[in-house]
């Protein structure tokens, strides 16, 4: 096994900073580099422990998180950082976003949920689109929610079936031509649950082989392929 990625946690809540701390120990490819209860100590502790990657609370007390994120990639620049919030909104995206952020996570999300947004960023892998559904993990660049609904517009789009994490991970790598033993290889699973993966997108998205599931990623947006590609693969 390679050496661990070095994770340190800046949460000012104590519970949820103890179960994200317990949540990285259990992992086989993360440790935990060291804590943070607000802004500046995240920036002291970054500065000092240089770790591969920090889960940023977005609202913590002295110093907020986006004031930290913009301070530590100015003076860290390959320090990861993902953030950590309750708010899911156009404004909070692009804040993140223009202060350095490389990934987004909603405070209620699935522990495996924010392990796969870990890994996607540590392995510079795109970000994959995600519908808003069940509280889960949201990436951002991915229709973040708005204050008014427009209704006609609900009432006309086609239902998108509820997709995992891990489920809309597996998709996009499919699409892109991967097999099993290499999806599996990539997100530590075996060839078999992989298999299971692919079954349950099959099953959800209602398609019988491996080019109606590339042609639903197509759809959602996970992958794009040369126009030449597109219309070839929208007649077979």
């Amino acid at each position: 096994m390679g050496s661990r990625h070095r994770v340190l946690i800046a949460e000012d809540q104590r519970l949820l900073r103890g179960g994200l701390c317990a949540m990285v120990a259990a992992l086989d490819d993360f440790e935990i580099a060291g804590e943070a209860g607000d802004g500046r100590e995240a920036c002291h502790l970054a500065a000092k422990l240089d770790p591969d990657l920090i889960l940023m609370d977005l609202s913590m007390p002295s110093m907020g998180g986006l004031d930290a994120i913009a301070s530590i990639k100015q003076m860290r620049p390959a320090i990861r950082i993902i953030a950590l919030t309750v708010h899911f909104t156009d404004d909070h995206v692009d804040a993140v976003r223009m202060a350095g952020g490389d990934g987004y996570v909603v405070k209620d999300a699935a522990f495996a949920d924010i392990v796969d947004e870990m890994r996607r960023v540590m392995n510079r892998l795109p970000r994959v689109p995600a519908y808003r559904s069940r509280g889960t993990l949201w990436i951002s660049g991915v229709e973040p929610e708005t204050d008014v609904p427009d209704d006609r517009a609900t009432a006309c789009a086609p239902a998108r079936p509820f997709l995992t994490q891990r489920e809309r991970t597996v998709l996009r790598l499919v699409a892109q031509g991967h097999t099993n033993r290499e999806i599996g290889a990539s997100l530590r699973l075996s060839a078999k649950t992989v298999e299971k993966h692919r079954a349950s997108l099959m099953r959800k998205l209602a398609v019988t082989n491996v080019t109606g599931l590339v042609r639903a990623a197509l759809d959602m947006g996970m992958v794009a392929l040369p126009d030449r590609a597109r219309t070839l693969i929208t007649f077979l």
